[in-house]
This record gives structure tokens, C-alpha cells and sequence, in this order.
């Protein structure tokens, strides 16, 4: 296990604003946030309103890294961003696939319905699903990082904010932004912003910290190989889009602290599209974090989706579809 943070690229301190406290529109359905709820979901869990079975393959581990952080003070709903192709921001074993793509697929070909609402999320074709899935690479987080997670219930997508715990499987983008997890199948979007601290509801596992909480900005370039940290420390490359075959030993990187430094983007908002309906009841617990806030999260027991929206850094996957209202899921 490596203790030291790897990340070797500029980490940010991320102001996630909004107009306001009410609901952003988002194109996968728009969002509405009122009590700026964040679900922490721990990586082994399904949580509530899944898409499908876990794809998860469970012989891939990664170590978790804290990453260094900013010096200046920060906004109460500021939260680190790391661009999505510093080396060590995800890890996992050498030739395993932290996911299994193909079952994924399998899964939505034999559950059209759901096949549909995760393509809305998407933005794409229902058709187009499976060459999707195939473009994305399957790794895992280092560290816990900030979300919009998307379920399904009553024949719609729905979303919420949420923390997915370090070692948490996922699908990432050619800009190493995350955009699948693996445990649910639900399709994950940038988080949504909101002005005030965030509280956080479910349960908080050990060495969770909201001050180590970052999203995942969209690399400036698109990536073509991700230099990746096994459990033991060793390095190695995964080509995008591939699923280990072609992993490659590498060095460790040059520089393996990232610099931090404060900025305040705003999150763009698309008022066109419709209102996300809730999930399931909103959670039960909650806690106050100083990240940023967004959606109501899903409460303890299974886990509940809420809102949408774009975030600062990567416009990410909006939903061409209504998507519930953001609220957490109910136990």
C-alpha cells in the first residue's frame, strides 16, 4: 500500500456554483437540490435503485491515496479536482479488469428498458450502448471522489450526489472522467454544485474525510494510456479502452505530488430540460462536510439516487431523458 499521495498532476480546489438553491437543469433531466444531501456509498455496495448486477471483478484491488492538498482557504462548497489523466489518480492489478464490460452489456441487451434510461443519461442511442461501454476502461479510485449517481426506478433514470469510496470500480471516459459504476451499473455524471457546505447521509467508512473528497476534471487532451498504481506499489500502463490485455509495467512518475491551487468555475446549466422526479425517501443521517453540495443523497440501507447537473471541469453526461428528482435514496 502506498501511503503517499501519487497523484502526479495539478490538483484543484474546485468551486462548484450555481445560480441558486433550487433546481438546475440539467439535459439528463435537470436537477433539484434542496437540502444539498451527499450519499456516501461505500465501494462493495450495490446501493439502492440499481441498473443492473454487479459487474465488479473482485480478484482487481487498488490501494487508496490521499491527496495533497491546496494551502490556500477555500470555500465551504469548494472540493479538490484532479484532471483525469494524473498518473496514480486510479489503480487496479496488472491484466485484470476491474469490470467486466461484456456482462454489462449482456445485462442492459437482456433489460431494454433499462438499456434505454441509461443511454438518456449518456446522451446516445439505445443502440449504441454496447459500442459505449466497449470505448470506456475499466479502473479503479485511489481516493473518494465526488459524484452524480444515476439510478433506475419506475422505468426512469434517477440521480443524486454521492461519494464513491477509494477502490470503488469504474468506467472512465477517453478524458479519464468516470462514467459507469461497475457494483450497479448505474451511469455517473459530473457533480452538481451547490453554495452552501454539504451534509453527508449513509455511512462513513474509516479514513473518510471531506477534505480528501475530489472530482475528476476532463483531461485537456484525450487519453491514450493510464499510468496506473498496483496494491503493492508497482506501476504499470492501461491502454484506453482496453481491458488489461495489453497492461504494461512502467516507471513510477517523475513528479508523484501534485501542486494544488483554488479556482472558482462556474457549472454551466441547461434551464431546457425537465426536472428529475425522487429517487426513493430521502436519507435518514446526515453530516456536515465542507465539500460541495448538491442533490439530496439516498438514505441508510439501499441506496438512494437524486439530482443532476454539469460541474465545473467536465461537462460530463447529461441525460437526454427525464431523470428523477436528486434525493438520496431511501434506506
Amino acid at each position: 500500500m502506498i501511503a503517499t499521495a501519487v497523484v502526479a498532476a495539478v490538483v484543484l480546489a474546485v468551486v462548484l456554483s450555481r445560480p441558486d438553491d433550487g433546481g438546475t437543469g440539467a439535459s439528463d433531466g435537470g436537477t433539484s437540490t434542496s437540502s444539498g444531501e451527499v450519499f456516501l456509498q461505500p465501494a462493495a455496495d450495490t446501493g439502492p435503485d440499481e441498473f443492473t448486477e454487479s459487474t465488479v471483478d473482485e480478484k482487481s484491488s487498488a490501494s487508496p491515496v490521499a491527496p495533497s492538498g491546496a494551502t490556500e482557504s477555500a470555500p465551504q462548497n469548494a472540493v479538490r479536482g484532479v484532471k483525469g489523466d494524473a498518473p496514480g489518480l486510479y489503480g487496479g492489478t496488472r491484466k485484470v479488469a476491474s469490470c467486466d464490460v461484456e456482462k454489462q452489456i449482456k445485462y442492459f441487451e437482456d433489460a431494454p428498458d433499462k438499456q434505454r434510461a441509461f443511454a438518456s443519461v449518456a446522451r446516445i442511442q439505445p443502440s449504441e450502448v454496447p459500442a459505449y461501454l466497449r470505448s470506456l476502461t475499466p479502473v479503479q479510485l485511489r481516493m473518494d471522489t465526488r459524484v452524480t449517481n444515476h439510478g433506475y426506478k419506475d422505468g426512469a433514470p434517477t440521480s443524486y450526489q454521492a461519494v464513491l469510496q477509494a477502490g470503488t470500480a469504474v468506467l472512465v471516459d477517453d478524458r479519464g472522467v468516470p462514467k459507469v459504476r461497475c457494483a450497479c451499473g448505474n451511469p455517473l455524471s459530473p457533480p452538481v454544485a451547490r453554495q452552501t457546505a454539504p451534509k453527508t447521509t449513509g455511512d462513513a467508512w474509516p479514513g473518510y474525510k471531506q477534505s480528501n473528497v475530489v472530482m475528476v476534471t476532463p483531461a485537456p487532451e484525450p487519453v491514450d494510456v493510464f499510468v496506473m498504481c498496483e496494491p503493492d506499489g508497482e506501476w504499470f500502463e492501461r491502454h484506453k479502452g482496453d481491458t488489461g490485455k495489453k497492461d504494461n509495467k512502467t516507471e513510477k512518475p517523475d513528479k508523484p505530488s501534485p501542486s494544488a491551487s483554488v479556482t472558482t468555475p462556474t457549472a454551466p446549466s441547461d434551464p431546457a430540460s425537465p426536472q428529475p422526479q425522487p429517487p426513493s425517501d430521502p436519507p435518514t443521517s446526515d453530516t456536515d462536510t465542507s465539500g460541495p453540495t448538491t442533490d439530496e443523497p439516498p438514505s441508510s440501507g439501499t441506496q438512494p439516487p437524486p439530482p443532476d447537473s454539469d460541474t465545473g471541469g467536465d461537462t460530463g453526461s447529461d441525460t437526454g431523458g427525464g431523470t428523477t428528482e436528486e434525493q438520496a435514496p431511501a434506506s
